[in-house]
């Protein structure tokens, strides 16, 4: 890579096949052209670019994580789309409150992507579904004192986040 524009070489030299990787796993060119572009805007956005041994390797990465939060993102949207479809006609949201309460769930989700799984599930118990903490440690297998500990973490993550 040049020193002049490290994005700029990397983009030229790796984009086309990045695009045809992702579209083998997607299975889908359009989706694999837009996190293809998403993976150049989050190494953009990462800032300095350092010389990298294995490029490849490097965007691999970063847009395996992208993927990873796709079909995370369509795992909330469907899981949405079930419970709605589940509700009586005049208690159905319009399409503007679905897109705002979809957004509002991949905002939720992100924001508690950085907590063990465990600890998630608990937060997610007691906050959504209302679950007590002896519910909680029953359904997760785990002693009161864990749960305590997992709602701690959660607690502890949001306020966190909060702050940035």
């Amino acid at each position: 890579m040049s020193a002049a524009d490290p994005v700029a070489d990397l983009y030229s030299n790796h984009h086309g096949w990045l695009h045809a990787w992702l579209r083998r796993k997607l299975g889908c060119t359009h989706r694999a052209a837009d996190l293809a572009h998403d993976t150049f805007v989050r190494i953009i956005k990462a800032g300095s670019l350092r010389e990298l041994r294995e490029p490849r390797a490097y965007l691999t990465t970063v847009a395996h994580g992208l993927m990873v939060n796709h079909f995370r993102r369509q795992e909330i949207e469907r899981a949405y789309l079930e419970t709605l479809a589940l509700q009586p006609e005049p208690l159905a949201p319009s399409p503007e409150e679905r897109a705002l309460i979809l957004e509002t769930l991949e905002q939720i989700d992100a924001l508690l992507d950085g907590l063990p799984p465990k600890a998630r599930t608990a937060f997610l118990l007691s906050q959504l579904e209302g679950l007590g903490y002896a519910e909680i440690a029953q359904r997760l297998g785990v002693s009161l004192s864990m749960v305590k500990k997992y709602m701690l973490q959660g607690i502890t993550h949001c306020m966190r986040a909060e702050l940035v």
